[in-house]
């Protein structure tokens, strides 16, 4: 029987993913829509996770900073951060894509070329830095450039382990379950169904799923941390005494 064999599309990191994802389908790359450009990431997140693939922190990190920028997105009064954020995101995919057509262009240009790795005639020695130095200076600069060097590579895969391997709880499914809950309890306490959460990742959704709620008119937060729907507040009749 032939041997099945699968090749997974690797990317640089996560510029050349969502550069890709723009593309693919097609976002606007000057004014992207942050909702769909996460859901896409995401999505691509989990897939390598089904298939038992390591997912570099970096792309992870890029997973979070969409998620805070989605997250001042809905906030309100927050018109100025919300603007500068996006720019900042615009910014670099539109410079990554500037450097990766300039690096297709090179390898375009450079195709069918020869080159050598020893020069024809023997070079002059280069004056133009006259100094010299000790062997153990030369020594501890290069340490210090080294451990520069490994202050900047990414965490190792076990400190990431639970965020990669937990279940990531979904947006729609917490607005269905706090829909569900407020209709049927007549309203829900702010803090303690933050509290109730039992991770990380239900947390961030609920969060979001209460902003999204609030956003669309649906549900109110009221002065004392109650949550309810609205056609419930407005339905309520006032109490008369006597």
């Amino acid at each position: 029987m032939e041997q099945l064999s699968f090749k997974v599309q690797e990317f640089e990191g996560p510029l050349d993913l969502m550069l890709h994802l723009v593309q693919k389908h097609k976002l606007n790359l000057y004014d992207i829509e942050i909702s769909a450009l996460l859901e896409q990431y995401l999505a691509t997140i989990r897939s390598w996770q089904e298939q038992n693939l390591e997912v570099a922190s970096e792309f992870l990190e890029m997973a979070a900073r969409l998620v805070y920028l989605k997250t001042v997105m809905l906030l309100p009064r927050r018109e100025e951060e919300k603007e500068q954020l996006k720019q900042e995101l615009t910014g670099q995919l539109l410079e990554y894509q500037a450097c990766r057509l300039a690096a297709e262009y090179l390898r375009q240009e450079a195709a069918g070329r020869e080159y050598f790795t020893r020069p024809p005639l023997p070079l002059e020695e280069d004056a133009a830095y006259p100094l010299h130095h000790e062997a153990r200076l030369l020594a501890r600069a290069y340490a210090e450039a080294v451990s520069r060097g490994q202050r900047r590579l990414p965490p190792r895969g076990e400190e990431f382990a639970p965020l990669v391997s937990g279940k990531v709880v979904s947006v729609p499914s917490r607005i269905f379950f706090i829909l569900r809950q407020a209709r049927g309890r007549g309203g829900l306490d702010y803090r303690r169904l933050l509290l109730q959460s039992r991770s990380r990742s239900e947390l961030v959704a609920t969060f979001l799923a209460i902003l999204e709620l609030m956003k669309g008119g649906r549900l109110l937060l009221e002065e004392d941390g109650a949550l309810r729907l609205r056609d419930q507040k407005q339905g309520r009749a006032p109490h008369k005494g006597g």
